[in-house]
Protein backbone atom coordinates (compact mmCIF):
# COMPACT_ATOMS: atom_id res chain seq x y z
CA UNK A 1 0.00 0.00 0.00
CA UNK A 2 1.41 3.30 -0.42
CA UNK A 3 2.18 5.43 2.10
CA UNK A 4 -0.16 8.33 3.09
CA UNK A 5 2.46 10.80 2.65
CA UNK A 6 5.78 11.00 1.45
CA UNK A 7 9.31 12.94 2.42
CA UNK A 8 10.81 14.36 -0.86
CA UNK A 9 12.06 17.46 -2.59
CA UNK A 10 10.08 18.37 -5.56
CA UNK A 11 11.94 19.63 -7.96
CA UNK A 12 11.74 23.28 -8.96
CA UNK A 13 10.97 23.59 -12.40
CA UNK A 14 7.30 22.23 -11.82
CA UNK A 15 4.89 21.75 -9.07
CA UNK A 16 4.03 17.98 -9.04
CA UNK A 17 -0.16 17.86 -8.18
CA UNK A 18 -1.54 15.72 -6.28
CA UNK A 19 -3.79 13.15 -5.85
CA UNK A 20 -7.70 14.23 -6.01
CA UNK A 21 -9.65 13.62 -2.74
CA UNK A 22 -12.10 10.65 -2.52
CA UNK A 23 -15.86 11.07 -2.36
CA UNK A 24 -17.38 13.09 0.26
CA UNK A 25 -13.62 13.94 1.41
CA UNK A 26 -12.31 17.33 1.57
CA UNK A 27 -8.67 18.40 1.41
CA UNK A 28 -6.65 21.48 2.55
CA UNK A 29 -3.41 22.48 0.82
CA UNK A 30 -1.03 24.01 3.58
CA UNK A 31 2.41 25.57 3.05
CA UNK A 32 4.77 27.72 5.73
CA UNK A 33 7.65 29.38 3.66
CA UNK A 34 10.38 32.17 5.43
CA UNK A 35 10.55 34.30 2.66
CA UNK A 36 13.26 36.76 4.07
CA UNK A 37 11.43 39.69 2.69
CA UNK A 38 11.84 38.32 -0.41
CA UNK A 39 15.63 38.15 -0.80
CA UNK A 40 17.37 35.19 -2.50
CA UNK A 41 20.21 33.89 -1.08
CA UNK A 42 22.06 31.05 -2.48
CA UNK A 43 25.58 31.79 -0.43
CA UNK A 44 26.92 31.92 3.56
CA UNK A 45 28.52 34.48 1.89
CA UNK A 46 25.37 36.90 0.76
CA UNK A 47 24.50 37.38 3.83
CA UNK A 48 27.33 39.60 3.85
CA UNK A 49 27.22 41.10 0.31
CA UNK A 50 23.55 41.24 0.17
CA UNK A 51 23.00 42.66 3.90
CA UNK A 52 22.22 46.36 2.51
CA UNK A 53 18.69 44.51 0.90
CA UNK A 54 17.55 43.86 4.39
CA UNK A 55 17.21 48.01 4.71
CA UNK A 56 17.27 49.74 1.32
CA UNK A 57 14.73 48.42 -1.78
CA UNK A 58 16.35 46.33 -4.40
CA UNK A 59 14.81 45.94 -8.10
CA UNK A 60 15.23 42.04 -8.29
CA UNK A 61 13.11 42.19 -5.26
CA UNK A 62 9.90 41.88 -6.91
CA UNK A 63 11.07 39.31 -9.65
CA UNK A 64 11.31 36.92 -6.40
CA UNK A 65 7.88 37.71 -5.02
CA UNK A 66 6.12 37.08 -8.00
CA UNK A 67 8.14 33.71 -8.18
CA UNK A 68 7.09 33.13 -4.54
CA UNK A 69 3.70 34.14 -5.70
CA UNK A 70 3.56 31.45 -8.58
CA UNK A 71 4.29 28.43 -6.11
CA UNK A 72 1.84 29.76 -3.59
CA UNK A 73 -0.74 30.19 -5.79
CA UNK A 74 -1.64 26.63 -5.63
CA UNK A 75 -2.27 26.55 -1.67
CA UNK A 76 -5.17 27.12 0.47
CA UNK A 77 -3.52 28.11 3.42
CA UNK A 78 -0.19 29.82 3.45
CA UNK A 79 1.97 30.82 6.35
CA UNK A 80 4.35 33.54 5.50
CA UNK A 81 7.23 34.63 8.29
CA UNK A 82 10.12 37.50 7.41
CA UNK A 83 7.12 39.48 5.65
CA UNK A 84 7.50 43.64 5.53
CA UNK A 85 4.50 45.41 5.81
CA UNK A 86 5.22 48.30 4.15
CA UNK A 87 8.90 50.40 4.96
CA UNK A 88 12.10 51.39 2.95
CA UNK A 89 13.26 48.34 2.19
CA UNK A 90 9.93 46.80 0.41
CA UNK A 91 9.68 49.60 -1.71
CA UNK A 92 6.54 50.65 1.15
CA UNK A 93 4.99 47.47 -0.17
CA UNK A 94 3.12 44.93 2.69
CA UNK A 95 4.30 41.78 1.13
CA UNK A 96 1.39 39.74 2.35
CA UNK A 97 -0.83 42.11 0.88
CA UNK A 98 1.29 41.79 -2.49
CA UNK A 99 1.10 38.02 -2.57
CA UNK A 100 -2.13 37.26 -2.01
CA UNK A 101 -3.39 39.89 -4.69
CA UNK A 102 -0.44 38.21 -7.13
CA UNK A 103 -1.60 34.87 -6.23
CA UNK A 104 -5.06 35.74 -6.22
CA UNK A 105 -5.85 34.83 -2.22
CA UNK A 106 -9.56 36.73 -1.50
CA UNK A 107 -7.74 36.94 2.23
CA UNK A 108 -4.75 37.68 3.74
CA UNK A 109 -3.96 38.81 7.40
CA UNK A 110 -0.61 39.98 8.70
CA UNK A 111 1.04 40.70 12.08
CA UNK A 112 3.73 43.26 12.54
CA UNK A 113 6.02 42.04 15.45
CA UNK A 114 8.57 44.60 15.37
CA UNK A 115 8.29 48.01 13.84
CA UNK A 116 10.76 50.16 12.82
CA UNK A 117 9.03 53.11 11.11
CA UNK A 118 10.03 53.01 7.69
CA UNK A 119 12.85 51.19 7.77
CA UNK A 120 11.65 48.08 8.59
CA UNK A 121 7.96 46.21 9.64
CA UNK A 122 9.28 42.75 10.49
CA UNK A 123 5.81 40.73 10.21
CA UNK A 124 4.23 37.54 9.40
CA UNK A 125 1.32 37.07 7.20
CA UNK A 126 -1.44 34.19 6.39
CA UNK A 127 -2.77 33.93 2.59
CA UNK A 128 -6.55 32.07 2.94
CA UNK A 129 -8.82 30.99 0.70
CA UNK A 130 -11.51 30.60 3.09
CA UNK A 131 -12.48 33.62 4.81
CA UNK A 132 -11.72 33.72 8.49
CA UNK A 133 -14.48 33.80 11.26
CA UNK A 134 -11.33 35.57 14.06
CA UNK A 135 -8.13 36.34 13.94
CA UNK A 136 -6.52 37.05 16.89
CA UNK A 137 -2.83 38.36 17.42
CA UNK A 138 -0.47 37.15 20.77
CA UNK A 139 2.89 38.73 21.47
CA UNK A 140 5.07 35.98 22.50
CA UNK A 141 7.20 35.90 25.75
CA UNK A 142 10.80 36.58 25.82
CA UNK A 143 13.66 39.11 27.12
CA UNK A 144 13.79 40.56 23.57
CA UNK A 145 10.37 41.78 22.11
CA UNK A 146 9.45 40.98 19.11
CA UNK A 147 7.94 37.45 18.51
CA UNK A 148 4.02 36.86 17.88
CA UNK A 149 1.83 34.05 16.98
CA UNK A 150 -1.07 35.06 14.48
CA UNK A 151 -4.32 32.84 15.17
CA UNK A 152 -6.38 32.43 12.93
CA UNK A 153 -9.97 30.13 13.05
CA UNK A 154 -11.97 28.63 10.86
CA UNK A 155 -15.45 28.12 11.64
CA UNK A 156 -17.13 28.62 15.53
CA UNK A 157 -17.34 26.48 18.59
CA UNK A 158 -15.45 22.82 19.31
CA UNK A 159 -15.21 21.67 15.60
CA UNK A 160 -13.62 25.51 14.24
CA UNK A 161 -10.15 25.18 12.59
CA UNK A 162 -7.31 26.48 14.16
CA UNK A 163 -3.99 27.57 12.47
CA UNK A 164 -1.18 29.12 14.39
CA UNK A 165 1.31 31.25 12.63
CA UNK A 166 4.97 31.71 14.39
CA UNK A 167 8.31 32.92 14.39
CA UNK A 168 9.92 31.65 17.69
CA UNK A 169 13.39 33.03 19.09
CA UNK A 170 16.83 31.95 18.43
CA UNK A 171 17.93 30.91 22.09
CA UNK A 172 16.70 27.82 23.85
CA UNK A 173 15.24 29.23 27.25
CA UNK A 174 12.84 31.81 25.18
CA UNK A 175 11.83 29.30 22.88
CA UNK A 176 10.82 27.09 25.91
CA UNK A 177 8.44 30.09 26.89
CA UNK A 178 7.20 30.73 23.97
CA UNK A 179 6.31 27.12 23.38
CA UNK A 180 4.39 27.08 26.92
CA UNK A 181 2.30 29.81 25.73
CA UNK A 182 1.56 28.11 22.17
CA UNK A 183 1.09 24.80 24.22
CA UNK A 184 -1.85 26.39 26.26
CA UNK A 185 -3.70 28.16 23.40
CA UNK A 186 -3.27 24.78 21.09
CA UNK A 187 -4.75 22.54 24.12
CA UNK A 188 -8.11 24.18 23.89
CA UNK A 189 -9.04 23.51 20.33
CA UNK A 190 -9.37 20.03 18.63
CA UNK A 191 -8.05 20.53 15.12
CA UNK A 192 -5.35 23.08 15.23
CA UNK A 193 -2.57 23.43 12.54
CA UNK A 194 0.72 25.09 14.13
CA UNK A 195 3.40 26.47 11.24
CA UNK A 196 6.35 28.77 11.29
CA UNK A 197 10.05 28.90 11.26
CA UNK A 198 10.08 27.29 14.67
CA UNK A 199 14.01 27.44 14.90
CA UNK A 200 14.34 24.50 16.90
CA UNK A 201 14.70 20.38 15.66
CA UNK A 202 11.96 17.46 14.98
CA UNK A 203 13.99 15.64 18.50
CA UNK A 204 14.87 19.21 20.51
CA UNK A 205 13.16 19.33 24.16
CA UNK A 206 11.46 22.48 23.46
CA UNK A 207 9.25 21.24 20.48
CA UNK A 208 9.14 17.57 22.66
CA UNK A 209 7.30 19.77 25.48
CA UNK A 210 5.01 21.48 23.23
CA UNK A 211 3.91 18.26 21.76
CA UNK A 212 3.62 16.95 24.88
CA UNK A 213 1.79 19.44 26.42
CA UNK A 214 -1.12 20.22 22.96
CA UNK A 215 -1.33 16.78 21.83
CA UNK A 216 -0.02 18.17 18.60
CA UNK A 217 2.06 15.88 16.13
CA UNK A 218 4.55 16.14 13.40
CA UNK A 219 3.78 13.42 10.80
CA UNK A 220 7.52 13.46 9.29
CA UNK A 221 10.43 14.16 11.11
CA UNK A 222 13.85 15.65 10.27
CA UNK A 223 12.57 17.59 6.96
CA UNK A 224 15.54 19.16 6.40
CA UNK A 225 14.49 23.21 4.91
CA UNK A 226 17.85 25.33 5.66
CA UNK A 227 19.83 26.57 4.24
CA UNK A 228 18.23 26.44 0.95
CA UNK A 229 20.99 26.42 -0.76
CA UNK A 230 22.08 22.44 1.27
CA UNK A 231 19.08 21.97 3.78
CA UNK A 232 20.98 20.28 6.73
CA UNK A 233 19.18 21.73 9.45
CA UNK A 234 15.16 20.96 10.26
CA UNK A 235 13.79 24.35 11.99
CA UNK A 236 10.56 24.42 10.17
CA UNK A 237 7.47 22.66 10.73
CA UNK A 238 3.89 21.85 10.52
CA UNK A 239 2.44 20.21 13.07
CA UNK A 240 -1.26 19.24 13.74
CA UNK A 241 -4.18 17.56 15.57
CA UNK A 242 -4.62 13.46 15.51
CA UNK A 243 -7.95 14.42 14.43
CA UNK A 244 -6.52 16.00 10.79
CA UNK A 245 -5.26 13.55 8.72
CA UNK A 246 -2.14 13.68 6.01
CA UNK A 247 -1.93 12.83 3.26
CA UNK A 248 1.09 14.13 1.69
CA UNK A 249 4.51 16.12 3.02
CA UNK A 250 7.35 17.53 1.13
CA UNK A 251 10.01 19.86 1.20
CA UNK A 252 9.69 21.28 -2.35
CA UNK A 253 12.89 22.34 -3.96
CA UNK A 254 12.44 26.37 -4.48
CA UNK A 255 15.55 28.16 -3.26
CA UNK A 256 13.70 31.75 -3.11
CA UNK A 257 14.80 32.69 0.22
CA UNK A 258 17.44 30.88 2.55
CA UNK A 259 14.94 28.53 3.79
CA UNK A 260 12.87 25.98 1.68
CA UNK A 261 8.58 25.94 1.99
CA UNK A 262 7.30 22.65 3.59
CA UNK A 263 4.01 21.62 1.82
CA UNK A 264 1.39 19.42 3.35
CA UNK A 265 -2.13 18.49 2.21
CA UNK A 266 -4.57 17.24 4.97
CA UNK A 267 -7.89 15.86 4.94
CA UNK A 268 -10.71 17.19 7.22
CA UNK A 269 -13.00 15.23 9.64
CA UNK A 270 -16.86 15.80 8.82
CA UNK A 271 -17.51 17.59 11.50
CA UNK A 272 -15.11 20.73 10.84
CA UNK A 273 -17.45 23.13 8.82
CA UNK A 274 -15.14 25.92 7.32
CA UNK A 275 -17.63 27.98 5.43
CA UNK A 276 -17.86 28.61 1.49
CA UNK A 277 -14.95 29.17 -0.42
CA UNK A 278 -14.83 32.28 -2.36
CA UNK A 279 -16.21 31.94 -5.55
CA UNK A 280 -12.90 32.20 -7.81
CA UNK A 281 -11.47 29.27 -6.19
CA UNK A 282 -11.63 25.71 -7.41
CA UNK A 283 -14.22 23.42 -5.72
CA UNK A 284 -13.28 21.20 -2.57
CA UNK A 285 -13.02 18.01 -4.72
CA UNK A 286 -11.81 19.13 -8.79
CA UNK A 287 -9.00 18.05 -10.27
CA UNK A 288 -5.49 19.05 -8.91
CA UNK A 289 -4.20 22.14 -10.36
CA UNK A 290 -1.97 21.55 -13.12
CA UNK A 291 2.20 22.01 -13.45
CA UNK A 292 3.02 25.54 -13.73
CA UNK A 293 7.14 26.15 -14.71
CA UNK A 294 8.82 28.94 -11.97
CA UNK A 295 12.04 28.82 -13.05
Amino acid sequence: MTPPYHHSLTEPEVIEPLPVAGTGERRLRLLTYNIQTGIATSRYRQYLTHSWKHVLPCPRRRDNLDKISNLVRHYDIVGLQEADAGSLRSSYINLTEYLAARAEFPHWYDQTNRNFGMFAQHSMGVLSRMRATEIMEHRLPGAIPGRGALVVRYGHGREALVLMLVHLALGKRARLRQLGFIGEIASAHRHVILMGDLNCRSDSPELASLVDRAGLREPIHDLHTFPSWRPIRNIDHILISPSLRVEDVSVLNYPLSDHLPISMEISLPDEVALGSRHHSDWAWNSPAVPAVALL
